[in-house]
């Protein structure tokens, strides 16, 4: 009998992550608009993207700069001379029958990321090559009884880099930490828009106990690989329990049932006869390093060591402002004009949390406007609940923050006007007033939000607080 508990099964994942690189204007072979994701299907093709007998690929120089660039980024090694292969196979999203791709000689090799600070244990890339998308296949109902399947081939073409890590992966967490880190670096490098269908897709191979592997194909979601891992390291489990032995296999997650299930025996290498592109000279690599080296932008690792030491910021802000490029030109932005230590918190925690609750990017804010909400914090002229009311109306409605402080009411209450709503609270309150006064000290905080709902928020709550304590002592 097999023990499986989960402490001691031995996880083993690895990733081949298809990343987009869709901030071109062209696709990786022909002179098609890489801009096709509202616009109707099969509209965005040509001869050479359609595979139609006699059309030619021609190499967009600026997809293959791009890949540099990303491999660098992910510290691997870039190859002095590189070529394309054909990888056939005959699916009904690949019109000519075969992907133009790479194989033995690949974009990059031997690279290597870290999740986290403090933890030493990288992450190996074992290569990162380019490819050409597929098409999209559309399937009416779920893909293992649809009763047809549409083609869109507006995707065949785009520019895919595959970026291939090794087993080092062990837990489903750890690979969806995984592909946030890549993502945050893709947006860094902007090569790469990350809200776009079709984008990122994942193949995840898992194994347990150094059985075989199962390889999960085009999974569409950060949250879906982790999702489909775990379905995938309990399901192996219970074969094993069962007594019976993981059959290598390809497997598709169906995303609304949670669930993974056979799509075919895993190919071999050789199923796919690789051989040399005719239509596309070797390249030579070694004269664009350097100089797309020196044009690297500050990557999050590095930006987040700057504001530790620029800004003596907390370690969880700053990985929290970095997590994001739009954040972290946002945050410094703001810090220009106002103290980080002021800033910080209200960027990271309370309008981070608001742009995540409504599923937003903090674009949807301007950041002049944000650096006059924080001078009137500042110059102590509204409250934390007040700055909290117009950022939530900036964000829903848009708006002028003077005009929002001064439609909702919003600047701070005067100082007669608190001393007003403390002199009715005492009055309409005396039950609180004299379980303060017996010991139950939590009586004070309610009767300070007694005064913040007589000023609608607009009272300081420390000043309250230190009135209340004046007049229940007196």
């Amino acid at each position: 009998m097999v023990n499986l508990q989960t402490t001691d099964v031995d996880v083993m994942i690895g990733l081949e992550c298809h990343v987009q690189i869709n901030k071109l204007n062209t696709k990786l072979f022909c002179g098609c608009s890489s801009d096709y994701h509202d616009d109707p299907p099969n509209t965005h093709t040509c001869p050479v993207c359609l595979g139609l007998p006699g059309a030619l690929p021609v190499i967009n120089r600026r997809a293959v700069e791009c890949g540099i660039k990303v491999a660098l980024a992910l510290g691997c090694k870039i190859q002095e001379e590189t070529l394309f292969y054909r990888k056939n196979y005959y699916y009904p999203d690949l019109p000519r029958g075969f992907q133009i791709s790479q194989y033995d000689f690949p974009l990059a090799t031997d690279g290597i990321v870290y999740l986290e600070k403090d933890i030493k244990r990288g992450i190996r890339i074992n290569r990162v090559h380019m490819e050409e998308d597929p098409g999209r296949l559309v399937h009416k109902g779920a893909i293992e009884e649809a009763k047809y399947t549409m083609v869109d081939y507006n995707r065949s073409g785009m520019p895919l880099l595959e970026i291939v890590t090794e087993p080092d992966l062990r837990s489903p967490r750890e690979a969806r930490q995984f592909l946030n880190k890549i993502r945050n670096i893709l947006e860094y490098l902007d090569v790469f828009d990350g809200d776009l269908e079709g984008s990122l897709r994942v193949d995840a191979n898992i194994s347990i106990n150094g059985g075989d592997r199962t390889e999960v194909k085009n999974i569409s979601s950060y949250k879906g690989v982790e999702k489909a891992l775990l379905f995938e390291l309990n399901r192996q489990k219970n074969v094993l329990r069962r007594g019976k032995k993981v059959e290598q296999e390809t497997r598709h997650f169906d995303e609304t049932r949670g669930i993974t299930i056979p799509l075919r025996t895993k190919e071999a290498e050789y199923d796919y006869r690789y051989f040399p592109e005719p239509d596309l000279v070797l390249m030579r690599l070694g004269g664009w390093i350097d100089e797309i080296k020196e044009s690297l932008p500050e990557l999050p690792d590095a930006k987040r060591e700057r504001f530790l030491r620029e800004y003596n910021i907390s370690e969880i802000h700053a990985t929290i402002l970095t997590s994001d490029v739009h954040l972290a030109d946002f945050f410094e932005a703001v810090a220009s004009r106002i103290d980080p230590g002021i800033c910080t918190s209200w960027i990271a925690d309370v309008l981070k949390g608001e742009l995540n609750y409504r599923g937003i990017k903090v674009n949807r804010i301007a950041k002049e406007d944000f650096i006059e909400l924080m001078q009137l914090l500042v110059e102590d002229k509204i409250t934390d609940h007040g700055a909290i009311e117009v950022i939530r109306t900036l964000l829903d409605h848009g708006g002028d923050v003077k005009e929002i402080v001064s439609e909702k009411g919003l600047l701070k209450a005067e100082i007669d006007e608190t001393e007003k709503a403390v002199n009715e609270v005492i009055k309409e309150f005396p039950a609180a007033v004299n379980d303060y006064r017996s010991g139950k000290k939590e009586a004070l905080n309610y009767l300070v939000g007694q005064v913040m709902r007589k000023t609608r928020g607009r009272a300081d709550p420390e000043h309250a607080n230190r009135l209340l304590l004046e007049r229940i002592e007196e």
